[in-house]
């Protein structure tokens, strides 16, 4: 994958935005639980009530908070508590009392000039003070149970129903409290943690809010609210940031598809013979389609789940031990099991999804086979035989895809399992926490939410885990192909051809072997075809003339000796100004996708309909073509499956004819043909391309008998080169050829 991190680079700056809206909607997404947390622990169980720092209480209800402070902590309390007098008429003495009804009759102390800081330090304070007062109590009344308060002792929920009248009336009995007893009651009041301090002391300012005149159903109905309304916009910003990074991931995955499909395309169009020979058809096909789509599926979910499942696992983490550092072990617990079941199924995965890209090209190569060679399959009733070799190729390519399949299947249970479990365990966990007052309920619910976030994390990673190798496989096989260098490539500078030698072809000593072979198939190949001129070639089958021919335009480079075109070497020129001086007409016709017309203008796009016409004319392929309704704008189906095979022939004649370079190859352009077409068809060549250099291949000497140079090919050495009758006297390889097609009077 690292080879094609260069494809990503255009799309950095779409990257960078796609990461920066999944670390929002990260961020919102962890803050939701927080929130609900905070509607259950404040807006419910509080009611609505934020701090345990009362923003106003009575006169009598501080003087009997400051009873259970220390000296410190009621010099605090002084420093922010300001004193509000009924009597005092000030000029926003109406505000107050709308605000706190208890002022008309009495007086009130109200927080002011307190920070975030100085609040928390309040609110610890009244906290401490309020778990002093539950131990306290209990000693007072000689009772553990109901006493004049009107509360149960020990539960803090109660305190938001508590009677503060009869509080209030127990007061002048705190003082005959020993100090030591006193002291014991906040010492064990210290044994709270902080939150519950808060809660503790929440609950106790709606009694004092109660008891100032305030709306505390309305405090509350506004908290949920406010906190509903921040919770549906975090949601819908997620939701929003969660659609902009598919459409941000599915352009940048269909871009980089894009971009590799066309560099492969473009590297395959460079390739030799040479290359070809190393990857199949059916492997390109494959490398091309297939394997850029595993590529382009892993960028689409990766960009968002490779960035967003550490955020949110990360978070997640943090977050949740925010909540509950003592639960954290039950975060550990879960991500061991993961990591174990994501490190299982990578060692089980990875070796079949490499296994599983190779039959996929074997599978392509089968059918294509399949599909070509239909009518040679039904002429020897090969049906049977073929379906089982298909068949073969199916099933090894769906076990190993099933055996992965099954790995993913029963991971999905387990990864329930664990999720399912972990909340089990956490509500196990939290409810004993939450019953010793050392939790609460809110949180719970948050950490839970939090385990979730975490265990999907770690469920996207899995499914990395399981897409990542995979598209690894399948990067590998495309960089395979894009770093393959073509072995025939241009000069750097390219000379010119010589204006006084156009059309003449030299062999000079040529040698030729393929690559990894033991020895040349073409050897001391030494000859020069001239202008105007008809070289033919001839030999047994395997003798090396198709080769021979494939090396003037490169298709292959020779191995050893020298070969000239226009009297300069072919190496030294690029290959586009090579192939404009030549004309080629393969062994085996191909026709593209289209009408007669464009393939005929394949090699001149802007040839006139007169040019057309006339090289069909010569090519013998006019008639056909006049017979079809639509004439030229007939249509041709992929590879010229609705044509003949001389019909192909003519028309890639005509099509080479089109083009009107200075030299023509017909490498055995002609065997499809009957003699009556054939003779017609060399007659007009002659008169089309008197002035051109022919290399004409052909297996039927009446082909070739009329030739200016026969040249006579063997196990790839020339073993005979001149005219039809020079050769039939002194080539007995030729005169082999010739009595084995020819008459005995026309050897005489």
């Amino acid at each position: 994958m690292i080879k094609l991190a260069k494809y990503l680079k255009p799309f950095s700056i779409v990257l960078l935005l796609a990461i920066a809206l999944l670390f929002g909607q990260a961020m919102a997404d962890l803050n939701l639980p927080n929130m609900m947390s905070d509607i259950v622990n404040v807006g419910i169980q509080q009611g609505g009530i934020e701090s345990g720092a009362p923003e106003a209480i009575s006169a009598k209800g501080l003087s009997f908070m400051k009873t259970f402070m220390t000296a410190e902590e009621q010099e605090l309390i002084d420093n922010y508590y300001v004193l509000k007098s009924g009597t005092d008429k000030g000029a926003d003495f109406d505000t107050y009392v709308s605000r706190y009804p208890l002022l008309e009759t009495e007086d009130i102390y109200i927080l002011s000039d307190a920070d975030d800081s100085a609040k928390e330090e309040i609110e610890i304070s009244f906290g401490k003070a309020l778990w002093t007062m539950i131990n306290v109590l209990p000693k007072l009344s000689g009772q553990s149970g109901q006493n004049s308060s009107g509360f149960s002792i020990g539960d803090s929920s109660s305190l938001s129903d508590a009677d503060l009248t009869a509080l209030y009336q127990i007061q002048p009995l705190l003082s005959q409290i020993p100090e030591s007893t006193m002291e014991e009651a906040r010492n064990a009041a210290l044994g709270n943690a902080e939150s519950m301090f808060s809660q503790t002391g929440a609950s106790m300012t709606k009694s004092f809010y109660e008891e100032l005149g305030m709306d505390v159903g309305k405090i509350q109905s506004n908290y949920i609210m406010n906190r509903g309304l921040w919770m549906l916009l975090i949601a819908l910003l997620g939701g929003l940031a969660a659609v902009l990074v598919g459409f941000l991931s599915a352009r940048v995955s269909a871009g980089v598809a894009k971009n590799l499909r066309r560099d492969i395309f473009g590297r395959v169009e460079q390739f030799s013979n040479l290359e070809f020979d190393k990857f199949s058809t059916a492997s390109l096909i494959t490398r091309t389609t297939n394997d850029v789509t595993q590529v382009q599926m892993l960028l689409t979910m990766g960009v968002r789940m490779i960035c967003y499942a550490p955020i949110i696992g990360i978070g997640g983490i943090i977050m949740a031990l925010q909540k509950s550092s003592s639960m954290g072990w039950i975060i550990a617990l879960a991500c061991i099991i993961l990591m174990g079941l994501i490190l299982i199924v990578f060692n089980f995965a990875m070796p079949k999804f490499k296994i599983v890209q190779k039959l996929i090209d074997r599978l392509n190569l089968v059918a294509r086979e399949n599909l070509n060679g239909l009518m040679v399959i039904r002429a020897f009733s090969t049906q049977r035989f073929e379906e089982e070799r298909f068949n073969k190729s199916n099933i090894d390519l769906t076990n190993n895809t099933l055996f992965v399949s099954r790995i993913i299947v029963f991971m999905m249970p387990l990864m329930t399992l664990v999720m399912n479990g972990i909340t089990l365990l956490i509500v196990w966990v939290g409810s004993h926490r939450i019953a010793e007052s050392t939790m609460q309920v809110g949180d719970m619910i948050a950490f839970m939410q939090y385990a979730m976030q975490i265990i999907m994390s770690f469920l996207m990673i899995a499914i990395m885990f399981i897409m990542v190798p995979r598209a690894s496989v399948s990067a590998g096989r495309i960089s395979e192909v894009l770093n393959t260098e073509p072995s025939i490539t241009d000069p750097e500078k390219s000379d010119t051809f010589d204006p006084a030698k156009i059309g003449i072809v030299e062999f000079n000593h040529v040698n030729f072997r393929y690559h990894g072979a033991d020895e040349d198939v073409l050897k001391d190949i030494t000859f020069t075809a001239m202008p105007g001129q008809t070289t033919a070639f001839i030999g047994s089958t395997g003798s090396g003339k198709s080769t021979l021919m494939n090396l003037i335009p490169r298709f292959y480079d020779v191995t050893e000796g020298e070969l000239k075109v226009n009297g300069v070497n072919v190496k030294d020129i690029t290959q586009h100004e090579l192939h404009d001086q030549i004309g080629y007409v393969p062994q085996k016709g191909i026709l593209l996708s289209g009408t007669i017309a464009s393939n005929l203008r394949y090699g001149e796009k802007n040839a006139s309909d007169d040019v057309i016409q006339n090289a069909a004319s010569v090519a013998q392929a006019l008639d056909f073509i006049e017979e079809k309704p639509d004439g030229m704008e007939s249509e041709i189906s992929q590879g010229g499956a609705n044509v003949s095979g001389g019909q192909k022939q003519r028309l890639s004649i005509a099509r080479a004819l089109i083009k009107n370079p200075p030299i023509f190859i017909f490498d055995d352009s002609f065997s499809a043909l009957d003699f009556k077409t054939d003779a017609a068809l060399r007659r007009a060549l002659k008169e089309k391309t008197s002035n051109a250099t022919m290399l004409i291949v052909a297996q039927r000497v009446s082909t070739i008998m009329n030739a200016d140079k026969i040249i006579v090919l063997d196990e790839g050495k020339i073993v005979g080169m001149g005219t039809h009758r020079e050769l039939l006297k002194n080539c007995p390889t030729y005169y082999e050829i010739a009595s084995s097609q020819l008459a005995e009077e026309e050897l005489a």
